[in-house]
């Protein structure tokens, strides 16, 4: 028997591929806080009479807690396995909706947001699983890492549309109560499934000499230090993410603004995010070829231009194919984050450094949201706030153009010598 289970548990299986599937389904559910809470900005505003800035100080702080989580929920993944963080994960988000449709103030929702939803809730549905992929996978790491990760757009793709239909028909609180008890329910269920231990760690300890020269090629990625090497990554990931978050955490408000309707706005995040998982899967083959590097920077070079063409068009079709188009160019960019890191960084720290670079991106994401807010509450427009993604954008890129650079010209110096 412990044969069998060996055999059939091994990296690149089949019971890895039914895993990978049952990985999307839990972060589909487990990621619907990050989305649903930008669909029920204008509603939470004026329920609370708060300005723009304060009505998206649930969304930053959601994002950082989501962030903060990930981390703590990987380490705790990393000494039990990922199945524990899934059901504390699932008891937080059940809770935290609930909380949610009860608070009596922004304040105690910005708390439940913050603590229930992102920091023990969502978190535990996205960096643990995405470190947790890539340890059952060695052939098409890129694109199970990419399928995995599309788990969090399919949540956008799915749940926007189904929380905009409740909060018009039943309310917004009575929505978040509603979701606290399906998702809450369902990922408890599916966490069950994940109880066994990725093969990769069993391996690793096992035959240190076969890794040890690439160890000692991964003992500065890049040419550089592992803390600035890995530091350069980070400051990427905020860069990148604030841009990203300005369509995705305010696409729904600025339909309101310009007249055509809540409803128009979730229609087109969900477009965004659908053509995301596109994106997704279509960057994971890539990087499979072209390396996490590159796919890092055609993705980043191509999110600027979808942000530039939302400054001269702001009709309600145009807005409808630019939203499709920044979904197509922007999905594949935080899952190139997961695959450089385990291209140049030791694979025994994969883990926790994968966990910490995503960690930066969802502060990125979290600064982006609260920035663009208050950004339009200075300027009454979100066309600054449009200027003000693309220029963080144009750092995220000038970043993977110098760290492509510096693998070439290392790369160069080795042929040659």
């Amino acid at each position: 028997m412990k044969t069998f289970e060996t055999s059939a548990h091994e990296a690149d299986s089949r019971y890895a591929m039914l895993r990978l599937g049952l990985t999307l389904l839990v972060m589909t559910v487990g990621s619907s806080g990050m989305y649903v809470v930008s669909v029920m900005l204008p509603a939470v505003q004026a329920e609370f009479g708060v300005a723009r800035a304060d009505a998206s100080l649930p969304y930053t702080l959601l994002m950082l807690g989501f962030g903060v989580g990930g981390v703590l929920m990987g380490k705790l993944a990393d000494r039990f396995g990922v199945m524990w963080p899934l059901l504390i994960g699932a008891l937080s988000l059940g809770v935290g909706y609930v909380a949610c449709g009860m608070a009596d103030g922004i304040v105690s929702f910005i708390a439940a947001q913050a603590v229930l939803v992102g920091l023990l809730g969502s978190a535990a549905a996205f960096a643990p699983l995405v470190a947790d992929t890539s340890l059952w996978f060695v052939k098409r790491r890129g694109i199970a890492v990419a399928v995995c990760a599309s788990g969090n757009y399919v949540a956008g793709a799915i749940w926007p549309p189904i929380a905009q239909h409740f909060i018009e028909t039943v309310g917004w609180r009575q929505t978040y109560i509603g979701m606290g008890l399906f998702c809450g329910l369902a990922m408890a269920a599916l966490a069950l499934f994940f109880r066994a231990r990725p093969p990769a760690l069993a391996v690793a300890p096992a035959d240190p000499a076969g890794h040890a020269g690439r160890r000692r090629d991964m003992t500065r990625p890049f040419g550089l230090s592992m803390g600035t090497a890995q530091g350069l990554l980070c400051v990427a990931g905020v860069a990148c993410c604030v841009a990203m978050a300005m369509p995705q955490v305010h696409i729904v408000a600025y339909c309101g603004d310009l007249g055509y309707g809540a409803a128009q706005g979730a229609q087109m995040l969900s477009l965004m995010l659908g053509f995301g998982v596109v994106s997704r899967l279509v960057s994971g083959a890539i990087c499979d070829r072209i390396g996490g590097l590159r796919t890092l920077l055609l993705g980043g070079a191509l999110q600027g231009v979808a942000l530039l063409l939302f400054l001269p068009f702001d009709g309600l079709v145009p807005l409808y194919v630019i939203s499709a188009l920044f979904g197509l160019f922007q999905g594949g960019i935080v899952p190139s984050y997961a695959i450089i890191v385990r291209e140049h960084f030791p694979p025994e720290e994969a883990g926790a450094r994968v966990g910490t670079v995503l960690m930066f991106t969802l502060f990125g994401m979290a600064l982006g949201g609260w920035m663009s807010g208050k950004v339009f509450d200075l300027t009454g427009s979100y066309h600054a706030a449009f200027l003000n993604g693309i220029g963080w954008n144009l750092l995220n890129v000038s970043i993977a153009a110098m760290l492509l650079f510096r693998v070439r010209h290392l790369r160069l110096r080795a042929a040659a010598a």
